[in-house]
């Protein structure tokens, strides 16, 4: 073998490995091998993750947990050296147990804590923490009634997983409350499913089109409440049709779809009255982020401009072809985020308030 050849094959196996890694998270994000989506996107519980990386954490934790009144799921791997009575006290506290690395030791884990393991925490970065995530290892969990356990999500959301490490719990619990969340163990999630290819589908749309345009426009997102739905784009000019000169900054609306589709699947009333506290944060953001300080209007593009209409804001046609795109757009993200309500209007407007006049009606 040629020295170049041997230098490419170590090149070659890291490559294919990346790529093994992300087919698996991919097809783990579509449901397979059994693994978890979720809850319900508008209640607001969310599952909390604590992983263990040392036997000595777990009565601290218990304790943390105890004095919160929280429950969550805890992750211990079946290597690690953990007592009976820890394990006991960890059931009798009402929490989960989930499993991570090897499977060897399972049952005497099971044994030890007095309750089954149904779900299991995997690699879901290439060199992380939490398995592998191979494919002889996700085999393993199928055929063992294991469910791979969803990617922890980054921030809090309703019906997802957020994982905690046990020496931030103290700081994390209040926050949560404060947010308006309830921790619970992932088995307690209300709607709690197998994932779906829709699931993949709307990741991989967030991952392309959203996060995309958030990075593009330094996006802030104000929906940390759990029924917080709006986030908000400070940009440097104002866009047509817009009555100002081209060169103004202006602040751009945007919707936590997730989080909306899922307030509306409960009740219209309480989406409403979630979508108005929205536009108070936004109001609060005009007054204190310095990069909204310099916005002169603040305008949304919406199919569902006649409650804008009705709050005050004033509406403008589109050029029609940008109105076909965005209603193009409109329609995927429908698709994406699984609406099951008809839209009341098929052709979507600007709706927009000069920032005197937003201020004065939501600050």
């Amino acid at each position: 073998m040629t020295p170049p050849e041997q230098e490419s094959r170590p090149r070659l196996a890291a490559l294919s490995a990346a790529l093994s890694a992300a087919l698996s998270r991919a097809l783990r994000r579509g449901g397979a091998f059994g693994s978890v989506y979720g809850g319900h996107a508008g209640k607001p519980e969310v599952g909390l993750l604590v992983p263990l990386r040392a036997a000595s954490e777990l009565p601290g934790v218990l304790d943390t947990l105890a004095g919160a009144g929280v429950k969550a799921t805890l992750v211990v791997s079946p290597a690690l050296p953990v007592a009976i009575e820890a394990l006991r006290a960890l059931s009798a506290g009402g929490h989960e147990l989930a499993g991570t690395g090897p499977l060897e030791g399972l049952a005497a884990l099971e044994v030890g804590a007095g309750q089954p393991v149904t779900h299991w925490k995997v690699g879901w970065q290439v060199g992380g923490q939490g398995g592998t995530g191979g494919w002889a290892d996700l085999r393993a969990l199928a055929a063992g009634a294991l469910r791979p356990l969803p990617a922890p999500t980054r921030t809090p959301a309703p019906g997802q997983v957020y994982e905690v490490a046990p020496a931030d719990l103290n700081a994390e619990l209040p926050r949560l409350k404060t947010l308006g969340f309830r921790p619970v163990p992932v088995r307690e999630l209300p709607e709690l499913r197998a994932a779906t290819p829709r699931d993949l589908f709307q990741h991989a749309y967030r991952r392309v089109v959203e996060d995309r345009y958030a990075e593009q426009t330094g996006m802030i997102d104000l929906s940390m409440r759990y029924d917080a739905v709006m986030k908000v784009a400070a940009l440097d000019h104002a866009p047509a049709p817009l009555p100002l000169p081209p060169g103004t900054p202006t602040a751009e609306l945007h919707l936590n779809s997730a989080r909306l589709v899922g307030l509306a699947s409960l009740n219209w009333l309480g989406t409403y009255r979630a979508y108005q506290r929205s536009l108070r944060d936004v109001a609060r953001a005009l007054h204190s982020d310095p990069r909204l300080a310099q916005a002169h209007a603040v305008f949304a593009v919406t199919m569902f401009h006649a409650p804008l209409e009705k709050s005050g804001f004033r509406l403008l046609d589109l050029p029609p072809l940008r109105a076909r795109w965005y209603a193009l757009g409109f329609r995927l993200l429908r698709l994406a985020y699984g609406t099951t309500r008809a839209q009341s209007v098929d052709t979507p407007k600007m709706a927009w308030l000069p920032r005197d006049e937003f201020l004065k009606k939501y600050g």
